[in-house]
This record gives structure tokens, sequence and C-alpha cells, in this order.
């Protein structure tokens, strides 16, 4: 099957890409915030967690809704929603204020995703490659963020933060011709309840698959939300080194992305997943003890180690519950990425107290149980095709034994 991603990938991954703007965004935020509002670790992390909380609460709504009727209409609308309370955050006069409009920006992001990623499974046709050009969208905007943040806000300050909309109202009209390009019942995978064909659901494996998940989104979300500023202890340089580090670790996972779809096609996706839970661990640790610039190369290996299963998540879910891909989609994609934010305010209170370098250390520990809970799963059967024989993809069939 050929890589170059079709009209219809390529419009969805551009949209996903200004859509995950703002998810990188509120990230990105939180250096100003501490700057100009003397917000504290626990106060900054709040808005993280502002943004994950009600996300999280509303991603399986969504999910469950776009398997049962066409919704492509959400893609522009979700689109807009998501960077509209961005937009807004920098000129609210209260903290309260400030937590609303980005939980909004959340419920819009919440809402994009399981669409978005059903309309991609139909495109893709069952390649991992294109699905992770899907993925290397969302990945792009969030490495766009911190970049398109520093250019608006360090300029003009948190006041100027209504242009931080641009991204949306691109994004909308992306979503728009994709839909058009995609046709109504293939953008919704088929229209109606949107299952995807035969096979069992097996809630079994897609829970552990999703425990593994959470794992990964407490370690990427924590991060994202502190490593600017921890890069900037660690290296005694200015916010210009701090918005460095975040740029390396959504880059990076901009490439991881790419190289996990491509190393599944050959190696099988779970055999990929388990050795990049295994160099986040190592990666991660190098983050947290080792002092100076080289410091960017373990955020750049964490960044590898985060993002090259994260097209396989979604996939592996969808094969896992072949008759709910939205709801599939809406956890693998959004909900178990939302859910690290829950994770934030604990991060940022226990910094408050000891230091961050203290806070960040226990996120070594979280790859490693993801990596446990990986152990028991099997290879799933996509609907539609037959198992492969051993020793063919090196993959083996999904068993039903417990």
């Amino acid at each position: 099957m050929s890589t170059k991603p079709t009209r219809a990938i390529t419009l969805l991954s551009l949209g996903h890409a200004c859509v995950d703007v703002y998810q990188g965004a509120v990230a990105a935020l939180v250096p100003y915030f501490v700057a100009e509002r003397a917000y504290g670790y626990a106060a900054a992390s709040g808005v993280v967690l502002a943004a994950s909380l009600l996300s999280s609460l509303v991603q399986p709504l969504f999910g469950a809704l776009t398997d049962r009727w066409a919704m492509p209409w959400l893609l522009p609308l979700s689109a807009l929603l998501g960077g509209a309370g961005v937009a807004a955050s920098g000129v609210m006069d209260s903290y309260a204020l400030t937590l609303a409009v980005v939980a909004v920006s959340g419920v819009g992001v919440a809402a994009y995703h399981p669409e978005a990623a059903r309309a991609a499974r139909a495109a893709a046709h069952g390649s991992h490659t294109a699905m992770g050009w899907f993925s290397l969208g969302g990945n792009v905007g969030f490495a766009l963020a911190p970049l398109l943040v520093a250019a608006v806000v360090a300029t003009g300050g948190l006041g100027a933060s209504p242009l931080l909309v641009v991204p949306a109202v691109v994004g909308a009209a992306l979503c728009a011709a994709a839909v058009r390009s995609a046709g109504r019942r293939g953008a919704a995978g088929g229209g109606g309840r949107g299952r995807s064909g035969g096979g069992a659901d097996d809630w079994s494996s897609f829970l552990w698959l999703s425990g593994a998940v959470v794992c990964r989104s407490v370690v990427f979300v924590g991060l994202s939300a502190f490593v600017s500023l921890y890069v900037r202890e660690r290296t005694g340089g200015g916010a210009g080194a701090g918005t460095a580090a975040l740029c390396v670790l959504y880059v990076g996972g901009a490439v991881g992305t790419v190289a996990g779809g491509r190393l599944a096609q050959r190696y099988g996706r779970l055999t990929v997943v388990r050795h990049a839970y295994v160099l986040t661990v190592l990666a991660v640790a190098g983050v947290v003890l080792v002092p100076g610039p080289p410091v960017y190369l373990f955020v750049a290996l964490t960044s590898a180690g985060l993002y090259v299963p994260f097209s396989l998540h979604i996939t592996l879910g969808q094969d896992y519950l072949p008759g709910r891909v939205g709801t599939a989609s809406g956890v693998t994609l959004g909900l178990t990425v939302s859910v690290g934010g829950l994770a934030a305010p604990a991060i940022g209170a226990l910094a408050d107290a000891t230091s961050l370098r203290t806070a960040l250390a226990p996120l070594v520990v979280l790859p490693l149980l993801g990596r446990l809970l990986l152990c028991g799963l099997r290879e799933p059967t996509p609907p539609g095709q037959e198992a492969p024989a051993l020793g063919t993809s090196g993959q083996r069939p999904r068993t039903t034994s417990a």
C-alpha cells in the first residue's frame, strides 16, 4: 500500500494540527501566567487541569454519540470552540474566568477527536502509516504551539491572546473541506452507528491498553506543563531556553509519530509500543537526573518514547472495539490524553512544597507501569482481515481466552 497520504487524510491531518495547537498552547501559556499574574506552580497547573478535567468527562459522551450518528459538522464547530477558549484566556480579569474559558477550549478539543479519528480510520483503509500521518498533524500542532504563543504573547503580553484564534478559523475551514472530500458517509466511517465490521469487542484488552495510555498521558502532560520552567532552572537560561525545550518535546513527537507507523508496518504494533515504553523510562530518568544542556537530548528521547506509540494506541483501541470505533477513539486519542491533566495539580503542589525536580521524579516510574500493563495483550485482528500466521509479520492473532 502506498505511504503517500490521500487528499482526505492530508486535510484531516492539517485540521488536526490546527486543533491540537490549543492543547499545546495551554502548557505554553503557563510560564506567561506565572510571569504576568504571579501564579504559583499549583495555580499554574490548575489551568492545565481546567483544560483537561471537563474534557475528560465529556470525551466518552462524544465518542458514544459518534458511534450512533454521523456528525461530520462537529469537526469545524469543535475547532472553533477549542480556539475561542484559549484566545480568551489571556484577557480574562480573574483566575476563575480564566479557568472557565480554558475549560471551554477543552470541551472543543474533546468534541473534535472521536469524530476526527473515525473519519481518519475510514480514509486510511487500514493503513498504520496513514493513521500515522493523521496523528502527525496533531503532533505538529503541539510543536507549533509554543512558537505561536511566544510570537503572540511574548511580544504583546497576555492581552494579545485573542490573536491565537487564527489557527481555529483555518482549522474549521480545513475540516469542512475534509468532510466534503471524504463524503458524509466516508467521513463518518460509514454513517449510521458507524460499526466497523465483524469481530467481537474485546473490552478486557482495551481496558489494559487504556491503563497504559493513562500512564503515558500523565508523563506527557506533566512534562508539557513544567519542562519549560524546569529546563530554565537546570540550564540557567531564560525564557528562550524553556521555549526551546518545549519545542524539542513536541517536534520530536512529530518525528516519532511517523516513525511509529512505519515501524509497526514492519514489526507489529505491540512490539513497537512495548519497546517505546522502555525507552521512555530511561529517557525521563535522564531528564530528571542530568544537569545542564544535555537535558535537551533526554527531552528529545523522551519525546520519541512518548510519541512512537501515539497513533498505534488509536488503531489498537479501534481494533479491540471494532463495534465502537468512536468510543475507542475518544478514549485512546482524547480521554487518556486529557486525564493526564488531572495529575498536574499534584505535581505543581509537590513542586511548591519541595522542588520542581523532586516533583518530576515520580514520572520515571509511570512508563514502567504502562509497560507492565501491556504484557498480557495480543495483536488484535482488524475487522475484515484474517489473523496473520506467525512468522509472516511477527504478530500474533488476538486470542479470546482470558
